[in-house]
């Protein structure tokens, strides 16, 4: 007998339509899955055989095929044992399916006893589902709060294998997905800009690398605050809006890392991976092309400590996704893009020991070790940061002053009413992004305009400096963030003069 049902499979962190066939025949008892599983896909035999005869059913010893398809696209993961167990007991007769399974998706993985456990994905795979029309979902009673975010679903939460059978016999109602969701930000932060003494010409560069979702490095001696002040630049970004919340959310379900608590992502992402992570991990890939921190980082920060210590190969890789917003992987069994729209923040030291140009200390690097040092960073990656930054030691007696500095509260006020004009501007002019950073050569073009004082003192900067035309764009998105933080309309020389400033030269 053959039964067919539906369900999801993940592919990169996008939901793909699967149909599962089961066919029972007779013959010599044997249990085959086809269509690309993976090893944890196989190990579902033992599984559903456990699970179905643990729920007062009987496994029947009969030849059972099980196909996936489409059969070339690689099907990895445990969310197919409930769809598994279902069929079967369909095909044997042991269960007869209700109509509305025509147009109903089934996700879950079972426990031995017949139980059935959280899978991940279920976001992007149901948010896949309703884009193609289907209305039914049995689910994971675990996955419901994720589940609920995407309004208009009739959805099946299930504990056990005995509940599924019930829910495709049509004996359970559905619980209708209302999107009804607490999407308020959360900004209970343990960390503040005012614990930062001095540095406040740091402070201004990193609130406006947040304003404008810039690419800012910090280059400095040990101790001097690098570190302080990047791990403090989250409590001054702008909140997700609620397109970017969903982007984000897609990309932590794929890979597991939402919970009842937090069903939807509402902070920005901000990762700090060590300096010893692989070219892999960073920007992704692995033999099942998986993603890595700068996806995970998308609409947020990727925070870089010890800059140069990351492996040369990792760092060339991120060229292309810091220009393109996008990083595309490809493998012999096929190609992945993933989402890359992530800020860096990066810090390093300026030399191997650590105190080149520091006035209190002396270096003992020679000059040759230093340059070797520095060499580390290719041409093409300094020119994509946006700003560039020399942090000093602050003095001994703003260390110990017991005023505080700017807060974090009216920093980030700053910031969220500089993306909201430039939010404002997009959308008015039909552009589909949300900062700054973001703009191509078309959107600098219409977008900074700059007064006659401005550009004149951009073309003679141009032609002292020998700036690429990389650089003038960076030069002019920086300004377009700094008048947007000032409400100017127009980019002033003002703009154009502290934007210049922050292209600190390593050499």
């Amino acid at each position: 007998m053959h039964t067919k049902i539906y369900s999801e499979a993940l592919y990169g962190i996008e939901g793909i339509p699967i149909t599962i066939e089961v066919n029972i025949s007779e013959g010599l008892p044997k249990f085959d899955v086809v269509g690309l599983p993976d090893q944890a896909v196989n190990e579902a035999k033992e599984r559903v055989i456990a699970a179905i005869n643990n729920s007062d059913r009987f496994f029947p010893p009969k030849r059972i095929t099980i196909n996936l398809a489409p059969a070339d696209i690689k099907k990895t993961g445990s969310m197919y044992d409930l769809p598994f167990a279902l069929g079967i007991l369909s095909s044997s007769a042991q269960l007869f399916f209700s109509d509305f399974m025509n147009n109903t998706i089934i996700l879950g993985e079972l426990a031995l006893d017949g139980s059935v456990r959280e899978v991940k994905g279920i976001f992007s795979m149901l948010l896949n589902a309703k884009e193609l029309g289907i209305k039914n979902a049995v689910i994971p009673f675990n996955n419901m709060e994720e589940a609920n975010i995407i309004e208009g679903l009739n959805l099946y939460p299930v504990k056990t294998l005995k509940e599924a059978m019930d829910v495709s016999e049509g004996k359970k109602e559905a619980i209708i997905s209302k999107g009804n969701f607490n999407f308020t930000a959360d900004n209970n932060e343990t960390v503040d800009f005012s614990e930062v003494k001095g540095q406040e010409y740091a402070k201004r560069a990193a609130m406006i690398a947040a304003a404008g979702g810039h690419n800012f490095i910090m280059i400095g001696s040990p101790g001097c605050g690098k570190t302080l002040i990047a791990k403090r630049i989250p409590t001054i970004l702008p909140p997700l809006t609620f397109e970017e919340a969903i982007e984000v959310t897609k990309i932590y379900s794929s890979y597991g890392l939402l919970s009842k608590n937090m069903p939807i992502v509402k902070k920005r992402p901000f990762r700090i991976p060590h300096h010893t992570s692989s070219y892999v991990s960073l920007v992704g890939g692995g033999r099942n092309i998986k993603a890595g921190e700068i996806t995970l980082a998308h609409n947020g920060v990727l925070f870089l400590d010890e800059f140069v210590e990351f492996q040369s190969s990792a760092l060339q890789t991120l060229r292309e996704p810091m220009e393109e917003k996008i990083i595309t992987i490809s493998r012999a069994n096929g190609s992945i893009s993933f989402p890359a729209n992530f800020t860096l923040v990066a810090a390093m030291n300026p030399c191997p020991c650590g105190y080149y140009g520091d006035e209190k200390h002396i270096c003992r690097c020679s000059e040759n070790a230093r340059k070797k040092y520095i060499a580390k960073l290719s041409g093409p990656i300094l020119d994509r940061i946006d700003i560039s930054i020399e942090v000093r030691a602050v003095d001994y007696d703003k260390m110990i002053s017991k005023a505080d500095g700017e807060s974090s509260s009216s920093m980030r006020k700053i910031v969220s009413d500089a993306r909201k004009i430039q939010e404002k501007r997009f959308r008015e002019n039909g552009v589909k992004i949300f900062s700054n950073s973001s703009m191509g050569i078309r959107d600098i073009e219409k977008f900074c305009v700059l007064d006659s004082k401005a550009k004149n003192m951009l073309n003679m900067a141009m032609q002292k400096f020998s700036m690429s035309a990389r650089s003038y764009n960076k030069i002019l998105k920086v300004s377009r963030t700094i008048a947007d933080i000032e409400n100017k309309e127009v980019i002033e020389i003002s703009h154009i003069t502290e934007s210049l400033q922050y292209r600190f030269n390593l050499n």
